[in-house]
């Protein structure tokens, strides 16, 4: 079906998308995408660099009588997500994306389309091999592994980019042109907690939080979504009249996801008194989420008796640090309305046998107050005396709403939709905050096509 996308107009970046598609392009795995687009610079007459990492530069002279104007940088990243349907057997491996035609749609059978961010690598490449388009001295940036970590736009080689202009084709409405973004760091916290036997004569259950909607770290996060082990910890402490000994705590996966199921193995000393506690604070937290969260469950089951629980004073320790740790909006934008300056997320707890892991994410497009929530986030574990570490920190991209090449932008919009765009931040990582750093002084702004999915 890849000849109906490629007669779509225009009919370049359409093609070329569909070139693009016919690789496989997994995160890690771009070495043969990556070769692709170094041929394609070279077969065009092109300069054509990779850094350390494989990162491919490619550069085109100006258009004749644009010599003098200044260096514009394009930039996408080539790597894309790989992820398919139960019911589908597909290996990313060896086939290209199988993409058809629907009303005014593109879309893939079975797996993502790669649309992110093939169609903006797409379009760079057509601007490449136009000899019709008049242009400024460009240089076209492909980084690698955006998708799980940044790790191209972390490592780009320095002094390659002469450009103080930068468009990023990789955001994904077309109505809107963002400005600025978040940047990121994780905390991670390591405990070795003391652990008794288990008491002979108490019943065992695991309670679990579940059907929560979760959502992205940074996109959702003002949203007023649960976080399902901020909400088990609420359960468990409002148990502990009942003799609550804590023996297990598993939730949450992935540190940008918002946690949708926890789960906890605990015994209880008073049966009866377990269930009408738990009944009431179920009945709350139902009533208090009912509008963001309507499918919440909590449930407990009898299970058989674990071998040990915590200590008590270490299990009252842990759980007034759940309880009291920060989560959720830290801060919002004073100068953008409605964009969120600072968040948390308690991503991911694992507790039993000894030792309790968590893992979280901050993000701030303010390097000052990134650090600032991190350091909120780690306060009640310092109490503990737990060991904390930082990770995978990267810098954001501060909004500038003067801009010239935003100005110039929504100019050019305006003139051909007949109406202003949408001007914003957002409240994730962009790789335009990453090279910002590496590359000082850009100007820069990020746009795309519709994608949905």
């Amino acid at each position: 079906m890849s000849d109906q996308i490629r007669q779509l107009e225009p009919t370049a970046p359409w093609s070329l998308f569909a070139d693009l598609n016919a690789i496989p392009r997994a995160s890690k795995k771009e070495e043969r995408i990556a070769q692709w687009v170094r041929d394609f610079g070279k077969k065009h007459g092109l300069e054509t660099l990779s850094d350390d990492f494989g990162n491919i530069i490619i550069k085109k002279p100006a258009s004749p009588g644009r010599e003098k104007r200044p260096v514009t940088i394009l930039q996408g990243h080539l790597d894309m997500v790989h992820s398919k349907n139960a019911d589908v057997t597909f290996d990313f491996d060896k086939q290209g994306i199988d993409m058809y035609l629907d009303g005014d749609w593109v879309r893939a059978r079975g797996t993502t389309l790669g649309a992110d961010n093939g169609l903006g690598v797409a379009s760079i490449l057509a601007v490449l091999a136009s000899k019709d388009i008049a242009h400024p001295p460009l240089e076209a940036l492909f980084t690698l592994d955006e998708e799980q970590g940044l790790s191209g736009a972390k490592q780009l080689g320095r002094g390659l980019l002469k450009g103080k202009l930068l468009l990023n084709l990789d955001t994904e409405e077309d109505h809107v042109l963002t400005i600025g973004c978040a940047g990121g760091i994780d905390t991670l916290i390591d405990w070795k907690y003391k652990e008794d036997a288990a008491p002979e004569n108490l019943a065992a259950f695991q309670l679990k939080v579940s059907s929560l909607r979760g959502g992205h770290s940074g996109m959702d996060i003002n949203q007023g979504r649960g976080n399902a082990n901020k909400i088990l910890a609420r359960v468990l402490m409002a148990l502990a009249p009942a003799g609550l000994r804590l023996s297990s705590f598993d939730g949450g996966n992935l540190r940008n996801e918002i946690p949708r199921e926890a789960k906890a193995v605990v015994m209880v000393k008073n049966e009866k008194r377990f269930a009408k506690l738990l009944q009431a604070v179920s009945k709350e937290i139902a009533i208090e989420y009912q509008t963001t969260e309507p499918n919440i469950k909590i449930a407990a089951t009898e299970i058989a008796k674990p071998a040990k629980v915590m200590r008590k004073s270490d299990q009252a320790k842990f759980l007034h640090a759940i309880r009291a740790v920060q989560n959720g909006v830290y801060r919002m934008s004073p100068e953008i309305p409605g964009l969120v300056e600072a968040s948390t997320n308690l991503a991911k707890i694992t507790l039993g046998d000894g030792q309790l892991s968590i893992g979280s994410l901050q993000r701030s497009s303010v390097e000052s107050s990134k650090a600032d929530v991190a350091e909120a986030f780690r306060a009640p574990f310092d109490l503990l005396g737990t060991k904390v570490q930082t990770a995978n920190a990267y810098p954001g991209w501060k909004p500038n709403p003067s801009s010239k090449i935003v100005q110039k932008m929504a100019g050019i919009y305006e003139k051909k939709f007949g109406h202003a765009p949408v001007i914003e931040a957002c409240h994730a990582g962009l790789e335009c905050g990453i090279i910002g750093e590496a590359y000082k002084g850009l100007d820069m702004v990020s746009f795309g096509p519709l994608i949905q999915g």
